[in-house]
């Protein structure tokens, strides 16, 4: 481990096992993952270094990570092998749920791959989520990047610590001659103890809104390829599911995409944990990511590693509104008059920017 004060704010990078500052010991969250943190006297932010991962965005006052960290081992994707760790399961899934923590990006897809693409090991979400990223820590900010050799893109990010603002400036460069279409999502997941059954609320700029077109689980509570008014989604029940509440449900499983208030610059949502007192939310510019897909697991998958334990709602904001495969994603096209993916030019770089925000609240806010 090596580190430094500086202005404020402590640096640490984990080159082998992370520890945590304050406490001396291992963090539990990373699991021995290779971590790089910066921290405030409000927040510490932490990240993977393999993945990309923003795996921590905690609260130091009340030591609450809003962000979901999975129930089950977390290892490297380098080291996965699917003959040596079933425990991940069997799918295309697999070298993702190995190493996946809190807010993961999705890029070129959004989605799981064609079957030629999983014969070819590309992972649910793209190689992203398995690549090995350069990570460097200066004062209150972390600079990291990765080259993605099958997508043939780079992506360069650059997290600053404010206050309670985490700034993130994003971009992807197409490396390739040819102009290319994408999927690029944020994949922000929250879990306990922030998210909690009954009690976390929601607020989000969503307007038109459709259920997702075929099966999520084994619970799905919602009609499936259903368009709706944000929040009042149909069950399949009869009557409607306020989104702004997160479910009460023994078990259940959804996903809606919904579009990003057209008349407003800045996309955001919120959540807000009446227990902690917490609210947490992020901040993104409509041009950029005009979709945000919800995605519920509440205790529906059993296989593994899910086996029945997980508890998650996903708020993941981008290019498109379904997760699916390239094919799909091309072949769909539009919805509700809006694009459903990205164009990005031959040897061209796109920079987006947005941000993370987690405060003390007694109630829930309308907007960020």
């Amino acid at each position: 481990m090596s580190g430094f004060y500086q202005n404020g704010y402590r640096v640490f990078v984990f080159r082998d096992r992370p520890f945590d500052v304050a406490q001396g010991r291992p963090f539990d969250f990373a699991q021995g993952r290779r971590a790089t943190s910066i921290e405030n006297d409000a927040l510490r932010v932490t990240v993977l270094h393999e993945g990309g991962h923003i795996a921590q965005i905690l609260d130091k006052r009340t030591g609450i990570n809003p962000l979901w960290i999975p129930p089950w081992p977390s290892i490297e994707p380098s080291a996965f092998d699917a003959t040596r760790h079933p425990e991940y399961g069997g799918s295309a899934e697999a070298s993702l749920l190995a190493g996946i923590m809190g807010h993961n990006l999705c890029l070129d897809i959004f989605g799981g791959p064609s079957t030629d693409e999983a014969a070819a090991r590309l992972p649910v979400h793209g190689e992203v989520s398995t690549a090995r990223f350069a990570v460097d820590a200066n004062a209150n900010q972390i600079a990291m990047n990765a080259l993605l050799p099958a997508a043939l893109l780079r992506v360069d990010r650059r997290i600053v610590l404010a206050d309670r603002t985490v700034h993130v400036r994003e971009s992807v460069q197409n490396l390739a001659a040819s102009d290319r279409p994408i999927g690029w999502t944020q994949h922000v997941t929250l879990g306990p103890p922030f998210l909690e059954k009954g009690a976390t609320e929601f607020r989000t700029s969503a307007t038109r809104s459709r259920v997702f077109e075929g099966v999520v689980g084994l619970d799905d509570t919602l009609v499936p390829a259903t368009d709706f008014d944000w929040p009042l989604a149909p069950r399949v029940s009869g009557g409607f599911e306020d989104l702004r509440v997160y479910t009460s449900d023994p078990r259940s499983s959804a996903y809606t995409a919904h579009l990003m208030d057209p008349a407003r610059d800045e996309a955001f949502f919120v959540a807000f944990s009446p227990t902690a007192g917490l609210a947490f939310g992020y901040v993104w510019r409509r041009a950029d990511f005009p979709w945000m897909g919800i995605w519920d697991e509440n205790h529906s998958r059993t296989a593994p590693p899910w086996n029945g334990r997980t508890l998650t709602r996903g708020l993941e904001f981008g290019v498109s509104p379904m997760p699916e495969t390239r094919r799909q994603m091309i072949e769909r096209g539009r919805l509700f008059d809006t694009p459903g993916f990205r164009w990005i030019g031959a040897r061209c770089r796109i920079e987006v920017d947005y941000r993370a925000v987690l405060l003390g609240a007694e109630r829930i806010p309308e907007s960020l």
